[in-house]
């Protein structure tokens, strides 16, 4: 959910349940994060962690959390207490998407203790009743522009060794394919048909779609390969000292600090690795590109998903402004 630097405007729960003492296999909690993908268990556990340590006044993680002993009153008091929450990082409440990813991963966990046959469907239906919080936040993040996109593949070009061309792969992948961090950490090299131009991405919730790559992204994919070889495995690897190729997989962490890398050598402002989704997006939609076809390139669930990753809005505002002509210039007129 969530920065797990948080702070609460009031005092702790701390509902009257006892410790759970399911084994792991039956464990509402671990068989939940087993049904989710692995790209989403990371977030999804930080904000049972939190719930956790709300309803249990910090006592129980959520391992011990007894999850099917929470009712409406339990879990309503959770949603106002993730609402009055507060980031430490940003000294701002927790965002609404933040408190209904939030409450999300609260109806899946009691929805696989009901599975599991330790709480009725009656105390489901009411522990899960709960309201969405509602509001919306100023967009997170940015779509680069055009000089930002090549002053960065121009850093890749000037680095000889190995990374320079691995480099090049993952930020053509994210900028003109749109693939998430672990999306371009789980591809193996059978998922990238040069023949075809396609790259074969297993995406959330275990959904397979297949992207057109391009132009330099082949590109860059080819002279990768050169130095990576022909062998099955994955596509991105780590490049250690001496630009030696480690057949290994590359850590969805490793991504971000090659964002981080570039962005510095090229001089860019600060950007996160997903900025290279919404600039792909972004682009899409700048195109032309129909919504429902830039959501299915993008892998989502909803167009209405897409359109949140649509960073051409500022620019669209200015131009509108430019439009409105404003009949006054300095030094036109004189004293009234």
């Amino acid at each position: 959910m969530s920065d797990p630097q948080s702070r609460e405007l009031v005092g702790p729960l701390s509902f009257d349940l006892e410790p759970a003492r399911e084994r792991r296999g039956e464990s509402p909690y671990h068989v939940y994060l087993v049904r989710l993908a692995p790209g989403s268990r990371p977030a999804m556990a930080d904000a049972l962690a939190t719930i956790a340590r709300m309803a249990s006044g910090g006592r129980l993680g959520p391992e011990a959390l007894p999850w099917h002993q929470l009712r409406y009153a339990h879990t309503q008091a959770i949603r106002q207490r993730l609402v009055e929450t507060v980031s430490e990082r940003t000294g701002k409440p927790l965002s609404p998407a933040s408190v209904n990813k939030a409450l999300a991963a609260l109806r899946g966990v009691l929805r696989e203790a009901w599975r599991l046959g330790l709480m009725s469907a009656e105390d489901l239906a009411r522990a899960t009743d709960l309201e969405p919080v509602r509001g919306s936040r100023p967009l997170r993040g940015r779509a680069l522009e055009p000089h930002e996109v090549a002053a960065l593949f121009h850093c890749c070009m000037r680095d000889t060794s190995a990374a320079g061309p691995r480099d090049a792969v993952v930020l053509a992948l994210g900028l003109a394919a749109g693939l998430r961090r672990a999306e371009i950490a789980g591809l193996d090299l059978g998922d990238v048909d040069l023949g075809c131009e396609t790259v074969r991405v297993h995406g959330k919730g275990a959904k397979v779609r297949e992207v057109p790559i391009k132009g330099g992204t082949l590109e860059a994919t080819r002279a990768w390969l050169g130095w990576r070889g022909a062998e099955p495995g994955p596509l991105v690897c780590p490049v250690g000292k001496g630009g030696r190729v480690e057949l290994r997989r590359l850590a969805p962490q490793a991504i971000l600090r090659v964002c981080e890398k570039r962005g510095r050598e090229a001089g860019l402002a600060a950007f996160a690795a997903h900025d290279l989704r919404r600039t792909y997006i972004s682009a899409l939609l700048d195109q032309g590109v129909d919504l429902s076809l830039a959501s299915d390139l993008a892998g989502h669930n909803s167009p209405t998903t897409t359109r949140r990753y649509d960073r051409r809005g500022e620019r669209a505002r200015h131009r509108a402004a430019e439009a409105l002509v404003v009949p006054y210039s300095r030094g036109s007129g004189g004293a009234v």
